[in-house]
């Protein structure tokens, strides 16, 4: 294990921001964006950003639509996600001697 683990790291997810999403969404299942910017102390325009990344690698689906005639964004982890994130976490815990 070892090194031979960092090729297994997904590049998608492994960014500090992306990363973040990730944790936040497999633990609330979906957030609303607001949500998301305030507990990433993230700007709109960065958050945007990953998340149409993790979006297109399938990680998360988004979902637009009005609350009381005011735009709600809401954010959710897909099922292949929340494989990718696990897969993610073995990788990493291989890579630090974690997991055999």
């Amino acid at each position: 294990m070892g090194l031979a683990d960092l090729g297994r790291i997904d590049d998608v997810i492994h960014g500090r921001m992306r990363l973040g999403i990730m944790v936040y969404l497999s633990d609330a299942d979906s957030a609303d964006f607001t949500e998301l910017k305030t507990v990433l102390e993230a700007t709109q325009g960065n958050l945007s950003v990953h998340l149409k990344t993790l979006e297109k690698a399938g990680y998360v689906a988004i979902h637009k639509s009005f609350r009381d005639n005011k735009p709600l964004t809401r954010v959710s982890i897909t099922p292949a996600g929340r494989k990718a994130f696990s897969a993610y976490l073995d990788a990493i815990g291989s890579l630090i001697g974690g997991k055999d």
